[in-house]
C-alpha cells in the first residue's frame, strides 16, 4: 500500500514488470483531481500519450474533451488514467500479463482517489476491472455497482473515430454520468 499518488507515480515510472517498458518515451500514469468523484479508465497511451505522458491528449482524447466541453464537465475535476501505463507497440490491445502487470498501480489509484463514479472506456478496460463476462456492447450505458463504486462502461472514444454510430451512445452515457454526479453533488 502507498501514501499517496507519487509513490505509485514513482513506481510506474522505474517500472519494468512487462516488456512494455522497453520501447517507452513516458510511462503515463494519470492526471487530474486527486480527490475526483468520478475516475475515467481507458486501455492504453498512444504515441501522443507516451511522447506527453498524459493520458488522453491524441485525437481521441481531444474528441473525449469536445464531449466534455458540451456537457459541462471539467476534465480538471476528474482523475484520468489507463489499464496500462505504457504503450503497447502499434497501440495493439494491451495482452493479458502486461494488464496484469500494471493493475497493482491502477487498484492503488482507485484506493487513493477513491472514486464514486469509475467509468470503463472500451472492451479493455471493462473486461479488466469487472471481468472477462462484460461485453462492452451489452454493458454500455447500464450502471453496475460493485464494493461501494458505480461503474458506467462505455466505448472508448478511440472507437468513436472508427465508428460515427456510437457518438450517441457515448454522448448519452456521459449525459447519464453528468446527471448521476449532479444527483449526488459529485464534482464534475
Amino acid at each position: 500500500m502507498y501514501n499517496d499518488l507519487n509513490e505509485v507515480r514513482d513506481e510506474v515510472i522505474k517500472c519494468n514488470k512487462c516488456d512494455l517498458c522497453k520501447n517507452r518515451t513516458n510511462s503515463v500514469f494519470g492526471v487530474g483531481n486527486e480527490n475526483a468523484d468520478i475516475m475515467f479508465i481507458g486501455e492504453g497511451p498512444g504515441a501522443d500519450e507516451d511522447r506527453e505522458g498524459i493520458p488522453f491528449v491524441g485525437k481521441a482524447g481531444k474528441l473525449m474533451n469536445q464531449a466534455f466541453v458540451g456537457l459541462g464537465i471539467s476534465r480538471e475535476a476528474i482523475y484520468i488514467a489507463n489499464i496500462v501505463k505504457c504503450r503497447p507497440p502499434n497501440n495493439r490491445t494491451p495482452l493479458k500479463q502486461e494488464a496484469t502487470a500494471c493493475l497493482d498501480y491502477l487498484r492503488n489509484q482507485v484506493i487513493l482517489i477513491k472514486p464514486k463514479i469509475i467509468v470503463l472506456l472500451g472492451s479493455t478496460a471493462l473486461k479488466n476491472i469487472l471481468g472477462e463476462n462484460y461485453g462492452i456492447t451489452a454493458s454500455r450505458g447500464k450502471w453496475i455497482e460493485k464494493k461501494g463504486i458505480l461503474y458506467m462502461p462505455t466505448f472508448h472514444p478511440a472507437a468513436l473515430l472508427r465508428d460515427d454510430s456510437k457518438k450517441i451512445d457515448f454522448w448519452n452515457d456521459l449525459e447519464l454520468i453528468k446527471k448521476e454526479a449532479e444527483k449526488n453533488n459529485y464534482l464534475i
